[in-house]
């Protein structure tokens, strides 16, 4: 019984390329409009190592909420008015993978002025709720805010809108 292994295979078309290459006609180097000669494929040495997996789905903001106060899971009940002297919760709920993501958000006030911004980073295999917490010393102006959320730079999320009276 007669044994065929890989190497052999590999062996002759290794030879079988050198021999190629050897026959090459030597191309003229005045033609600077030659096209290179195509590559020749030749066969693994060894069966080919899987590929590593691809990278994991980014993480997505599935949910925002604006709040008063977190629950022992980081959840908070959804407020839209607030007073002057409140603590502003904005709770992100993610999902998805994440190794030292970026995740942020900025209150702004009704004239356009940033009221606050903060960051934080994220390291998750899964849902995760990350909250941020904004207090003012001199107390919250009256008026009307919004609350937006970024992961890594860009807007993400939907934006919450609140009020201070």
């Amino acid at each position: 019984m007669k044994k065929t292994s890989i190497s052999t295979a590999v062996l002759a078309a290794l030879l079988a390329t050198v021999a190629l290459a050897g026959c090459k006609k030597k191309e003229d180097t005045a033609d600077n409009n030659a096209q290179p000669a195509a590559p020749v494929a030749t066969a693994p040495a060894e069966p080919a190592a899987p590929q590593p997996m691809t990278a994991a789905a980014p993480v997505n903001v599935s949910a925002v909420s604006v709040g008063k106060t977190a629950a022992a899971d980081k959840s908070v009940a959804p407020t839209a008015m607030f007073g002057p002297k409140d603590i502003i919760i904005v709770s992100i709920r993610t999902d998805g993978t994440a190794n030292n993501a970026n995740v942020g958000a900025k209150l702004t006030y009704q004239d356009g002025q940033v009221a606050g911004e903060q960051s934080q980073a994220l390291n998750t295999t899964g849902a995760e709720t990350t909250n941020i917490s904004f207090t003012n010393a001199n107390g919250w102006p009256t008026g009307k805010y919004r609350a937006e959320v970024m992961v890594d730079g860009k807007a993400a999320g939907t934006p919450q809108e609140f009020e201070v009276k």
